[in-house]
């Protein structure tokens, strides 16, 4: 059974209060109810302001806020994409009209590259659900969901496991339509959303987004929202699902883990990489330093056991266990010199945005102490007058995580921390493109010590 798990993404309780604080002060008992879905999948994270009063920062993707009271009334509503280089205002209208005793949803929809981003504004009803019952609203948020021309999908809210060609869809909608509200008895449900079939009559195979098995709760009153898959698995679409308090995920059944195996031992010789213990075949032979293999996977979301053993052997030199969690994507690094080595787990985003390259460093090298990272434009060197370091007094071991990047050309050092003239590494002339994803690993020279490296990965070694 998939159980409806509740990750309020990025939401404080200063947040909250501060959203309050932005909203004129309540002078009577008729209220206006508000929250604010980011559903544009190639966006960066957003700020979103009220009346010019900031309410919301650095506001992701997927990412959906409870329900919160204001005062009726008409509001300018922007959002503000974080891009390098100066903050954009992607959405701003002047004039939001927020009735009494209504309940909105104001979602960030479109897509960056099309040029589409807009509000959409979902009205829900505010009185209670019946006993015995759960509400829902379906949302079409996911613009370009559907290939092929087909932008028309029905939604099946059926019993688990009932044979679609003999079910009938809650209805079909369009991008930027929404249906219902609905009310059906709490229990297990599986919901479907399936492209309209030109002959009228559906089939398995019509299906684009299947949920499995999901609980609705009694008194639950939830929006679900359509938007791009952007993590893995076959389908092209996942819901965002709001329950009044916060935002989370109901993937695919397809959707798993993924999950890549980095060689990062200088010293250690070629090795094996063993899944839960079966080493015929194991999941990765012969790896040499260095290595970046591809992703394995998807994997079902679960507790695996990873191995690392010299190859051909069954000697564990690394033997860890991690949760894997779907929707997610994951870095195994094989770490640190032969008689220290140890497994570095990354967790990786792989969500391109349309406004900036993601770059990621980790300091993988034993030899090195704490250091400094320099992220320059061509031709400058790190002890030039008033040059500081992206990243200052990096342990080995530690990551920057990703982080966005004007797009254009760089020259990446690393020097000991404090210590702008010895360069550690010096990697000149990077290209960084808009939309990529890019790792580096600072990691030492094979069987260890100076000179140093970098391990590339992703964008960098892509074609």
């Amino acid at each position: 059974m998939q159980v409806l798990k509740q990750i309020c993404k990025g939401l404080t309780l200063a947040v909250a209060a501060l959203w309050l604080a932005a909203c004129h002060s309540s002078s009577n008992n008729s209220e206006s109810f508000i929250r604010v879905v980011h559903a544009v999948s190639d966006a960066p994270r957003v700020n979103v302001y009220l009346d010019d009063a900031q309410v919301l920062s650095d506001f992701d993707f997927r990412s959906g806020t409870g329900v919160l009271a204001i005062d009726p009334g008409t509001y300018r509503v922007r959002v503000e994409a974080i891009v390098p280089g100066g903050n954009v205002d992607v959405i701003d209208v002047a004039a939001v009209e927020f009735a009494k005793d209504t309940q909105t949803t104001v979602y960030a929809s479109g897509d960056v590259t099309d040029m589409s981003v807009a509000p959409l504004l979902v009205s829900d009803p505010v009185d209670p659900v019946a006993a015995g019952s759960a509400r829902a609203t379906v949302v079409h948020a996911a613009p370009n969901v559907v290939s092929q021309g087909v932008s028309e999908v029905a939604v099946f809210v059926t019993a688990p496991g009932a044979d679609i060609s003999a079910s009938a869809p809650l209805g079909t909608f369009e991008f930027g339509d929404t249906l219902g509200p609905v009310e059906v008895p709490a229990g297990d449900y599986q919901i479907r959303v399936a492209v309209v079939p030109g002959s009228g009559s559906y089939s398995n195979s019509d299906v684009v987004y299947d949920a499995g098995t999901v609980t609705l709760p009694e008194g639950a009153d939830l929006q679900l929202a359509a938007v791009i898959n952007t993590t893995n698995g076959p389908s092209p679409a996942s819901l965002i699902v709001l329950d009044g308090t916060g935002s989370s995920d109901l993937f695919d059944v397809g959707t798993g883990a993924l999950v890549r195996v980095v060689h990062g031992s200088p010293d250690a010789p070629p090795v094996d990489v063993v899944v839960n213990n079966d080493f015929m075949p194991p999941a990765v032979v012969g790896a040499v330093y260095t290595d970046v293999t591809g992703f394995l996977g998807p994997l079902p979301a679960a507790s695996y056991n990873f191995k690392v053993v010299p190859t051909m052997t069954m000697t564990a030199v690394i033997d860890a266990d991690a949760a894997l969690d779907a929707g997610l994507a994951y870095t195994v690094i094989a770490s640190d010199v032969l008689a220290n080595i140890t497994a570095l787990i990354l967790v990786d985003d792989n969500r391109r945005v349309a406004t900036a390259a993601k770059l990621r460093i980790v300091h993988g090298s034993p030899a090195a102490g704490n250091v400094d990272i320099y992220l320059l434009a061509p031709g400058t060197l790190p002890s030039d007058s008033g040059v500081t370091p992206a990243f200052s007094d990096v342990p080995f071991g530690a990551e920057t995580g990703f982080f966005d990047v004007a797009a254009g050309t760089y020259d990446v050092y690393v020097t000991p921390t404090g210590d702008n003239t010895t360069l550690a590494i010096s990697a000149t002339g990077i290209p960084l493109n808009g939309e990529g994803i890019y790792t580096a690993i600072a990691g030492d020279a094979t069987g260890g010590g100076a000179p140093l490296q970098l391990i590339l990965a992703d964008d960098f070694t892509a074609g």
